[in-house]
């Protein structure tokens, strides 16, 4: 296994099926760049039976980056409770950025044990399998504070825990910006039994669908087993269709201030909703991600509606990559870098950017224009 501060840069499109267990990240320093890869990107799967399990797991490690990669578990495996979309445990400093996720039978994305500053941002969460549809578990079975980010991401058609939040005290937690779309029993879970949430939910929209009925809670305050009492601030969130918006619990449990300064500057809850319908999601958007965004906006689609079916992904031709460092050989030149020498690291135009990650960002608006 390799260590060190790396990139995986991607040379060809497709599904990376494990047939095997999937491999869990255990080394640190390391980026998943999805958006390098040619045609329409990559999707990552697994063969079912006794191996169908997580295919994105990351494990007692920190300074981790994935960005623009799909997880579309297609086949069941034997353990239900073993195939969430992505798990990260006793991990930090990790950002889950423009991911897409459908067809878990856990969570979509889960975090599990001791993990510390967590972002999850710009990423669509959809279409959990029933009876256990469920967006994303923050934590689970944390025994220290944590911070995390859940930042401009869609949630949609998961029954509930959209998304759960069940943290330590003197814990920051954050949600923000988000879409959240067709919850069933619950949106937003704000529990106790860690010793009471902190948390600020600000400018996401909450939007009622063909499983959301009269008794569905949006903003949920649950006392089982309660440890204190959680702290929740409200700013600039909306509602949408006939269901219980705030919970009595939660309506208790309300603070004028957050319990954290926010780490971004939100944006106003309407053009928040334009943005994120606009830009979650790995790049290049497949059918699955446009249907996910077209049923948000036309007020459409079940739970456990859409059939498994992973969409073809178009191969495409990879860039040029003379040097082999990762970018391609035009940009280097426009951007004043060497494609004949591998000056990833270097700063070429001085503004403090390496040229690799520069490149990055310039990909992923490539990918989105």
């Amino acid at each position: 296994m390799e260590s060190g501060p790396r990139v995986c840069v991607f040379r060809v499109s497709g599904v990376i099926r494990f047939t095997d267990r999937p491999p869990i990240i255990r080394e640190p320093y390391l980026t998943i760049a999805g958006q390098t890869a040619p045609g329409g990107g990559i999707t990552l799967a697994h063969a079912g039976g006794p191996n169908g399990r997580t295919p994105l797991v990351l494990k007692t490690t920190h300074d981790i980056v994935v960005q623009h990669i799909r997880i579309r578990p297609d086949i069941f495996g034997e353990n239900r409770e073993s195939e969430d979309g992505i798990t990260i445990e006793n991990s930090s400093r990790v950002i889950i950025d423009h991911v897409s996720a459908t067809w878990a039978r856990d969570e979509l994305i889960n975090g599990y044990a001791d993990n510390d500053e967590l972002t999850i941002s710009n990423s669509i969460f959809a279409l959990g399998i029933p009876p256990h549809d469920k967006c994303a578990l923050l934590a689970s079975d944390p025994t220290d504070r944590q911070n995390v980010s859940f930042i401009g991401n869609i949630c949609a058609h998961n029954g509930d825990r959209n998304p759960d939040a069940n943290f330590p005290v003197r814990s920051c937690v954050e949600v923000v910006n988000n879409v959240f779309y067709n919850g069933q029993s619950e949106f937003t879970e704000v529990w106790e039994s860690e010793g009471g949430t902190p948390i600020s939910i600000v400018g996401n929209t909450y939007i009622a669908g063909r499983n959301t009925h009269a008794e569905t809670v949006g903003i949920q305050n649950d006392r089982t087993e309660s440890l204190g009492q959680a702290t929740i601030y409200l700013w600039d969130n909306r509602f949408f269709g006939s269901f219980i918006h705030l919970g009595p619990n939660a309506r208790e449990a309300l603070s004028p201030t957050s319990p954290c300064p926010l780490t971004v500057h939100p944006k106003e809850v309407n053009a928040a909703y334009d943005a994120v319908l606009a830009q979650a999601g790995a790049w290049p958007r497949d059918d699955i991600d446009r249907r996910v965004v077209e049923d948000v906006k036309g007020r459409s689609g079940r739970i456990g509606a859409m059939t498994r079916v992973i969409p073809e992904i178009a191969q495409g031709d990879p860039y040029p990559d003379q040097d082999q460092d990762g970018m391609d050989d035009s940009w280097e030149r426009t951007a004043g870098a060497d494609p004949a020498t591998n000056d990833a690291w270097k700063d070429s135009n001085g503004n403090g950017t390496a040229n690799l990650e520069e490149f990055l960002a310039y990909r992923e608006k490539q990918l989105a224009s």
